[in-house]
């Protein structure tokens, strides 16, 4: 699990489209056609926003966003998530939503929210390994999250673990140049 680079975005798009249509409709909260993804894809870095990937052979088989709601890190943010189904159950979904909350914690954001739909109780039980508050709203579960305040270690393992995911990003994009 790294963060992807821009030069990923085929990779973080390849994922969205095999999931299959159900999937798709949980991650969306509603129903999107391949050319929603394709767009939704080349726009994954906007504003900022950090996608980790869970890559498996070169694949990425899941990504988490985090999203920051405004124009800066601040006080709010969104976080997204989505597993293909043949690797759900695997511990993916649990340790992106790791990486987005000590993301969300090193940029001082002070509420994560991660909404999904009411059958969603995979999201569900991910969001509530983490401590999150859960509150049903018009058919949707909005689940929140207050990060602690950074402090050094944090940051320094994600500095850490971005050194290094640079590194296998390199190496995998080398890879798959040849």
């Amino acid at each position: 699990i790294r963060k992807l680079l821009a030069a990923e975005a085929p990779l973080f798009r390849d994922h969205l489209l095999r999931l299959d249509r159900d999937s798709r409709r949980l991650r969306f909260a509603h129903s999107v056609a391949d050319s929603f993804i394709e767009d939704y894809a080349a726009r994954m870095l906007d504003n900022g926003a950090i996608v980790y990937g869970c890559l498996v052979g070169g694949e990425v088989r899941g990504v988490a966003e985090l999203r920051k709601l405004g124009d800066t890190w601040g006080h709010e943010a969104e976080a997204a998530f989505s597993v293909e189904k043949d690797w759900q159950d695997e511990g993916f979904g649990s340790e992106l939503m790791g990486r987005v909350i000590r993301s969300a914690r090193n940029r001082g954001v002070q509420l994560l929210y991660m909404s999904c739909l009411a059958e969603n109780g995979r999201m569900q039980a991910i969001t509530r390994k983490w401590e999150a508050d859960l509150r049903f709203e018009y058919g949707e579960v909005v689940g929140e999250i207050v990060p602690e305040t950074p402090d050094y270690f944090s940051l320094v393992a994600e500095a850490v673990e971005d050194r290094v995911g640079y590194m296998m990003a390199v190496l995998d994009l080398s890879a798959r140049l040849v």
